[in-house]
């Protein structure tokens, strides 16, 4: 008798693909329904699956519980942890870009690289038509549309769209400046910022346009000059759905708006 093939009576009515047991099926089946059975209580976004939600709601209490044991460095999710190993190990980087040559661990990133040097933009906004080389973008685009703001201050419980303003944010309360410049004295927030400050000294900048060999001083700015390549404009008015490609912009843009008004 073959226990594999009695093990596995689980089979999903749409697609047919079947499951050895009743809750992956149900899980499954959720993908042809669209149902999003678990709420998060904090901001109410909904999900699929219990452990989606689970791994959600660290973004509101800050948890990161996969821990590096080399560097002690902690990560909110099991695969970014697994990314980060890969610096311990001394793995090579066989996954290279044909056009430029820069080296990757994995092949799925090298996948996402070329999409700079093609233009590809496969990830595409149903709300606006706004299109995107990276799902994780097009993640953080919705939440304009959405109004949503997952990342909350623990201290004013001021809400974010995004974990960097949070993180940004917070120095307001600390009003902590450890990080001081060994040339003019000045001090910053965070380290990477006084990093980006000592480029000015030196007049080094090392971050390179793989697209026009434009250098940069910081990683951000790099950033922000990809999207001309791209035509990526990520940041959304949520009044009248323009979009911009960087965030100020949009923030300027809000006063045609507000003009007038009293802002709360």
């Amino acid at each position: 008798m073959d226990l594999n093939a009695e093990a596995e009576t689980h089979t999903c009515v749409v697609c047919k693909k079947s499951f050895k047991h009743k809750c992956s099926l149900m899980g499954h089946v959720r993908i042809h329904t669209k149902e999003k059975p678990h709420v998060c209580e904090i901001c109410n976004k909904s999900f699929k699956s219990k452990s989606t939600l689970k791994c959600h709601m660290l973004i509101h209490t800050g948890e990161k519980p996969y821990l590096c044991d080399v560097c002690s460095k902690s990560f909110r999710k099991k695969c970014h942890l697994k990314d980060h190993m890969l610096t311990h190990t001394g793995k090579v980087k066989s996954h290279i870009c044909t056009m430029c040559n820069k080296s990757f661990y994995r092949n799925s990133h090298l996948k996402d690289h070329m999409l700079i040097h093609t233009g590809e933009r496969p990830h595409i906004c149903e709300l606006c038509n706004t299109a995107f080389a990276l799902k994780s973008n097009l993640k953080s685009h919705k939440r304009f549309h959405a109004g949503e703001k997952p990342y909350v201050c623990v201290i004013c419980s001021k809400t974010f769209v995004q974990k960097g303003d949070l993180r940004k944010h917070v120095h307001i309360h600390t009003g902590e400046k450890p990080f001081v410049c060994k040339v003019c004295n000045r001090s910053f927030e965070r380290k990477c910022n006084l990093q980006t400050h000592v480029l000015i000294h030196t007049g080094e900048k090392p971050h390179v346009c793989e697209v026009c060999n434009k250098a940069c001083r910081s990683k951000y700015v790099l950033k922000k000059h990809l999207l001309m390549h791209t035509g990526e404009r990520p940041y959304v008015c949520e009044i009248c759905n323009r979009t911009f490609v960087c965030c100020s912009t949009l923030r300027n843009h809000r006063f045609i708006h507000t003009r007038g008004k009293s802002v709360v």
